[in-house]
């Protein structure tokens, strides 16, 4: 077959889209709105625990799920003890894939302030591992859509320098590990700069650990979130 001959064609269609939802007891008026973000084969329900564990209770914290769906499994093929995993994409169709995590973020950023009455303003992004990038990209896209955002075992994105993207009012806090699998520690030593390219304000950890969710993160992240967004609601 000649593939010089073959027509490439797209088309968009409707999409079933999830997120979890936790919300406090004791809501107070104007809650901080965490949207979080799972990693690689992971789903909404872990992150949800991991990122409640993080910032505390008191917050309303969402879990998306990932559009893309796959089976974890240890062999080659799926079978009866595989497990469903989700991920953001890959990168043969990188622009689809951040134009669709933008959207999700977006209606879901809406969907939350219009119930619980809050601005852009009592807004995060959090994100571990994959989304991380994306979640950058989202801030330097839309600066209006929220105060700050918490990067966890990720990296910044390649693009990060081009001028397509805006200057970024969210504050940014960037946790890495030192002993990433993927990470490399002289490569995560360069984000903190490379952040401040885009963001004034720029707050970077090394944590010992491999490419995991740091358990003893929350000394870090709940401090933080207090100074971005005041102690009301907190």
């Amino acid at each position: 077959m000649d593939l010089k001959t073959t027509e490439h064609h797209t088309f968009t269609a409707p999409m079933e889209c999830r997120y979890l939802l936790h919300v406090p007891e004791d809501i107070g008026p104007k809650p901080r709105l965490l949207v979080a973000l799972h990693g690689y084969s992971s789903n909404p329900e872990v992150m949800l625990r991991l990122t409640v564990g993080l910032v505390g209770s008191g917050q309303v914290v969402a879990s998306i799920q990932a559009p893309n769906q796959h089976y974890v499994t240890a062999g080659a093929l799926p079978d009866r003890q595989s497990v469903p995993g989700y991920n953001w994409g890959i990168s043969p169709h990188w622009d689809a894939t951040v134009r669709l995590h933008h959207e999700m973020v977006l209606r879901v950023l809406a969907e939350l302030r219009e119930r619980f009455r809050v601005g852009p303003e009592r807004c995060a992004l959090v994100g571990f591992s994959q989304p991380v990038g994306l979640n950058y990209r989202f801030a330097a896209t839309h600066p209006e859509q929220v105060a700050a955002v918490i990067g966890i075992c990720g990296g910044v994105p390649r693009d990060w320098e081009e001028s397509k993207y805006r200057p970024v009012t969210a504050k940014v806090l960037h946790i890495s590990r030192d002993q990433d699998e993927f990470y490399p520690v002289e490569v995560v030593q360069t984000f903190p700069g490379r952040l401040r390219v885009r963001a004034a304000d720029v707050e970077f950890h090394l944590m010992p650990g491999t490419h995991r969710f740091p358990s003893k993160a929350d000394k870090v992240v709940r401090p933080w979130l207090d100074r971005v967004f005041g102690l009301l609601a907190g």
